[in-house]
């Protein structure tokens, strides 16, 4: 009776042996392959959600630094006081639909033509020609970027390349745009008198090359932070403030009244809209000069 009980623990032992052989070969097996074989490669890990990387030079565009550094508080409010629609585009909007922006009500536009001394909006014809083969008075604007170039050779890059005016009751005088940085320090690491000269040197050679006081545009929290809310523009050069808010607000200092209004960067079609504070006839009489 003994000899089958043996017999089946001899076999016992060679299973489990046969077992611990067996897993000992396939993890030998398993260690020489390669991990690239054996699974995927780990997915790279996401970009933070606080990244801020610096954009490429000559991607700036009207609002930019006011929507990022203000936001928005609002939607006007209405009014009885007589406006006229308006909206500013760059390479950002492509080939804007001039059509649709007239038939909605659009009767004025100005379009980014240069920043600093080296960049021009490829869409610039489209966009200046479009507008105005639409109906509409429109003008250019240029970015300024008071680090890369002085004041009047970037004003000299402007006229140049497209910011030139002509009194043909269809062409408003060019536009500096002088904001928030969006390539690196807030006011472009100048101080408030010489963001001032900049700005002064800007202005004098436009009027010298074209016979016309260009726009400022700029918002009143950018102008008093890098100018030091300087007063002496406010009797010659018209003022466009930007504020996405239910009213323009707080004027800077030297200005009694706002001439353009940008109050939204979320309109339809092109996404920043205007109102021009007058009439369709305010607005040919500033293209007439």
């Amino acid at each position: 009776m003994r000899r089958p009980i043996a017999v089946a623990k001899r076999h016992s032992r060679l299973l489990t042996s046969g077992v611990i052989l067996a897993a000992q070969s396939l993890l030998l097996t398993l260690s020489a392959v390669p991990a690239s074989a054996s699974a995927p490669p780990p997915a790279p890990a996401p970009a933070p959600a606080d990244d801020t990387r610096t954009p490429a030079r000559g991607t700036a565009h009207m609002g930019e630094g006011v929507l990022a550094h203000e936001g928005v508080q609002g939607r006007p409010v209405g009014t009885r006081v007589a406006q006229t629609e308006g909206v500013d585009v760059s390479s950002h909007q492509g080939n804007v639909a001039w059509s649709t922006l007239w038939k909605s009500g659009v009767k004025w536009a100005y379009v980014k033509a240069t920043e600093g001394t080296s960049y021009r909006n490829p869409y610039f014809a489209q966009q200046y020609g479009g507008s105005y083969d639409t109906g509409m008075v429109r003008g250019a604007y240029h970015f300024a970027t008071p680090d890369t170039a002085g004041g009047a050779a970037q004003a000299d890059y402007f006229v140049d390349h497209g910011g030139a005016w002509s009194k043909d009751g269809r062409t408003l005088p060019g536009v500096l745009d002088i904001e928030y940085n969006p390539y690196g320090a807030t006011c472009y690491g100048r101080t408030h008198s010489q963001m001032v000269s900049w700005i002064r040197a800007f202005l004098d050679r436009y009027k010298e090359r074209t016979g016309r006081h260009a726009a400022i545009y700029t918002s009143t929290n950018w102008w008093t932070q890098c100018t030091g809310n300087y007063s002496g523009f406010g009797a010659s050069n018209p003022l466009w403030i930007a504020r996405y808010a239910s009213t323009v607000g707080a004027l800077p200092a030297g200005w009694d009244f706002h001439t353009m209004w940008q109050y939204t960067s979320s309109g339809p079609t092109v996404g920043d809209h205007d109102k021009f504070n007058g009439a369709l006839d305010r607005v040919k009489a500033l293209a007439n000069g």
